[in-house]
This record gives structure tokens, sequence and C-alpha cells, in this order.
């Protein structure tokens, strides 16, 4: 089953939009869940933004309350955007006991189940309820925990592995995931679109999603993973697989309540998080040579003033899938398969190769002439 196809649906506009570059206080959605008493890394300062220091390679977004306030935002954006389901947290058909979040930013509640969630860095945070625990670990490590989950969730891994890595990761998650239990990933991409031509064609704001793209991918590890995460899962072997995919407006445009209010928090997600997402790509990676601090910061200047135009009705688009680890009997009823279409195929390949062996038998030149 697959959610209805985002080509067709169009948003439609409110004509009387103000817009107010303060449209979200930063606080409407501090998390109730939120820390671990662990040990607090001091990560690396650069360009006046602090990255974590655990994994020995670089990951290409900052570690700092800014970033965790941008990461706010997009988790209060998804659940603003889904809360027309019936359970905006994930769309497994599961009730979970025991959850691994991947990616966890603050942290995810899920009642009635014991969350692990796992990241990179320790968010600002202070409190967390009984039934979740906060990890700063490297999941491209070894993976040490001991009960196996019934769902492993992950979102916004943009640049944060190598596709090899990722191979890797999903390999864990089938691994470690109880049979029967599911794997769901919540991915955005900020290629902006227009509908209605508000946008002009040479506007920066077409600019920013190739140009993040191309630095990722000269640092080797994708931004694009909307297009990707699907054929991932599938490959690690899961099955059972599901996708929604959606537009997100940019600024409160949209005619209809809840679409306004996802894009308002969208440009504040956008607003506070550009920065943080072009910073490290542009001046390690930008094209065709690095770009300097003061490069990215007038670009982002740009990027801004043209998001706040309340004239334009941009928006992006977000993908969502979600898969099931098969049981054993279908794993085997599977082997069986592919192992009869395996045979089946090298039988064709001898019956070919038999055939191309078999001499043609020549015309005498006397048949020939009586054809001529």
């Amino acid at each position: 089953m697959s959610g209805a196809n985002a080509d067709e649906i169009t948003i439609a506009v409110d004509p009387d939009v103000h817009l107010r570059q303060d449209e979200y206080d930063p606080r409407d959605w501090n998390s109730d869940t939120t820390s671990i008493g662990s040990s607090i890394y001091r990560g690396i300062m650069e360009n006046g933004r602090r990255y974590q220091s655990l994994k020995e390679d670089e990951y290409a977004f900052p570690a700092d309350e800014q970033q965790f306030d941008t990461y706010d935002a997009v988790h209060l954006a998804a659940m603003v955007g889904d809360s027309q389901e019936e359970n905006p947290l994930f769309h497994a058909p599961i009730e979970p006991k025991n959850v691994l979040d991947i990616g966890t930013g603050k942290g995810s509640h899920v009642p009635e189940a014991w969350v692990r969630g796992v990241d990179l860095f320790p968010p600002p945070v202070t409190w967390l309820p009984p039934n979740c625990v906060l990890e700063v670990d490297d999941v491209t490590q070894d993976w040490t925990w001991s009960q196996k989950f019934d769902l492993i969730h992950l979102r916004i891994l943009a640049c944060a592995f190598t596709p090899e890595e990722t191979v890797q990761i999903m390999k864990k998650c089938y691994d470690n995931l109880q049979p029967g239990g599911w794997i769901e990933q919540f991915e955005i991409h900020p290629n902006v679109y227009c509908d209605d031509a508000s946008i002009a064609e040479d506007n920066v704001l077409y600019d920013i999603g190739p140009r993040c793209d191309a630095a990722a991918n000269k640092s080797g590890k994708r931004m694009d993973l909307v297009k990707t995460i699907r054929d991932s899962i599938e490959k690690a072997g899961f099955v059972d697989v599901h996708e929604k995919a959606t537009k997100w407006p940019i600024g409160p445009w949209p005619r209809e309540k809840a679409k306004k209010e996802l894009g308002s928090i969208n440009l504040h997600h956008w607003l506070t998080g550009i920065e943080g997402y072009t910073m490290f790509l542009m001046t390690k990676f930008g094209d065709p040579e690095p770009w300097t601090q003061e490069e990215v910061r007038v670009y982002n200047a740009q990027m801004r003033k043209a998001l706040l135009n309340p004239h334009h009705h941009p928006y992006q688009r977000t993908r969502r899938v979600w898969a099931r680890k098969p049981f054993p009997e279908e794993v085997k009823a599977r082997d069986e398969k592919e192992k009869e279409k395996q045979e089946k195929l090298k039988e064709a390949e001898a019956a070919a190769a038999a055939a191309a062996a078999v001499p043609v038998k020549q015309e005498s030149p006397e048949i020939k002439k009586e054809k001529e």
C-alpha cells in the first residue's frame, strides 16, 4: 500500500498573508522528552558553530542549540503534517514495546514503550520520561544492545553516512529487529518547488537544493535520501513496504488551516536552520571551490529574503517509508523461490550455450546455385 502521490495534490493559496520573521517562537515546541545524564562532549568549534567530536569523520550539520531548535521545528512540522493520522509519530502498524530511535535529536516519546534514542551529540536538555534513554553513540560501529527491537525509527539522516555505511546500517537494523518488527525512516530535502509560477525561474530558492546536493556528493555522503530510502530498505530484505510522499509548504501562504500552520513552522525551520545546513558543506565542498564564511552568509541572507517574500509560494518534498522484517517462514519461502529462479536461469543459460555450440550446416554450392 502506498500513500497519495504528492504530485497530484495542489496546495490552495491564501491571498491574504502577512509574514513575520518571528512567526513562531522556538519555545512553542520545546520537547518534554528531554535529556541524558552522561558525558558532555565539548565538540569542535568552526565558523562560529559547534560540531560533534565523537565520530572520527566529520558530520555536515552542527550540534549546538540553534541546530537542535531547527530539529525541534522539523519534529513539530512532521507532527502537524501528519496530525490527521491516528499516530503522527510513526505509521508502522505496531504498538511497540522496545524502540530504537536513530538520529533522535532531543528524543521521541512513545507511550507504553521503552525508547532508546541515539545520536552523535548530547542534546541541550535536562529531563527524560522514565521510559526513555538517550545515548551518545556512533551507529556505524558494532551494536551491543542485548535485546532486539520491534520498531527502529530513523529520521533526517541526510549527509550522515556514505552509501556503504547506509547498507551496513540497514543490515544492522534488519538483524536487530524481532521477526515481524518494523523499520521506519523519514527524510526531507531542500529542493524548493512552486506550482503556480509565483517564484521566478532564476530565483535563488531554486538554487539551494542542487547546490547542496553537489556539495554533499563531493563529501561522499548524499543529501537526497528522499530518493533512495525505499530502495535501501527493500535491498536490506524488508517486506510489506509502504511509503508516503508529501509537500511541506514553506511559509503561511496556504489557505487550509493545518497547512498554514505547517508552513509557518517550516518557515521557522528554514530561517533558523539554513546556516547549519549550508555552512559546513559550502566552506568544505562548495562548487567550483570552497566558499568563504562571508560568502555563505551573504547567500543565506538572499535565501531568507526570498523565503520571507509573501508573494512566493514555495514548498519542499518529504518522504516516509515503513516496512516489516519478514517472519522465518517468509524468509524460507523467499529463499526457495530465489533458488528456483536461479536454477531456471542457469538451465536457460546452459541451453543457450549448447544451441550456440551446434555447428550450422553449410549449403553446398549446387544448392546455392539452384536457389539463385
